[in-house]
């Protein structure tokens, strides 16, 4: 499955694309609308069955997938450089915002953020609606449903122990939902990242009092 956005319209084409004989053919399905990258895959591939060019076979044995297009989507659901961590990175670069992409705020903690501000010690997680239990947006799976619950379950105890470590440390962390508007995320970032000249005031008071 392949998704191309149209420079012009920004509108987004779902195309099925397969391999014969050393070529790449490509069918086109439709326009897909969703606002994340898994569900326009998932849309895609509802297309392609719609319109007769998919069959079904068992899936592997042991695999998680309980279909060989669900399985195809959870493959292409990207873990970094996704759409809304583009649009975001992009936002604050053009506010002179400058940060280090896909690494570990703590060196011996094996915990990765999309975005670090070393400086200020900013963490900057952006989660995926589904794997990460998005209360507004996750759809529970019909099947293997209770393999999906204890992962979901697991990756969001992991985001709970991922958060105090992070604090405990010093560091302030920023969670954004994949489904949130890059501005507002972005300005949610900015904050963290330069806090109001209020709150230094208010910083600076603080310790002008201890000191007297």
């Amino acid at each position: 499955m392949e998704l191309k956005v149209l420079p012009d319209t920004r509108r987004i084409r779902a195309y099925l694309r397969w391999s014969d004989g050393g070529k790449s053919p490509a069918r086109y399905l439709g326009q897909v609308e969703h606002e994340t990258r898994a569900a326009n895959l998932a849309e895609g591939w509802r297309l392609a069955w719609e319109k007769g060019l998919l069959t079904e076979e068992p899936p592997e044995e042991g695999s998680w997938a309980s279909s060989p297009s669900v399985r195809a989507v959870m493959r292409a659901n990207r873990s970094k450089d996704t759409r809304p961590e583009l649009r975001l990175r992009s936002l604050l670069h053009k506010q002179g915002l400058r940060y280090r992409v896909t690494a570990r705020p703590l060196p011996e903690l094996r915990r990765t953020a999309d975005l670090i501000f070393s400086r200020p010690k900013v963490a900057v997680f952006v989660d995926g609606c589904f794997w990460h239990g998005c209360p507004e947006h996750l759809r529970e799976s019909r099947k293997n449903a209770e393999f999906w619950r204890s992962k979901i379950e697991g990756n969001q105890a992991r985001d709970a122990e991922t958060d105090r470590l992070l604090r405990e440390a010093g560091w302030t962390v920023v969670r954004v939902w994949e489904h949130e508007a890059p501005d507002v995320a972005a300005a949610r970032v900015i904050s963290a990242v330069r806090p109001s000249a209020a709150d230094r005031d208010k910083s600076e008071h603080s310790v002008w009092s201890v000191k007297g």
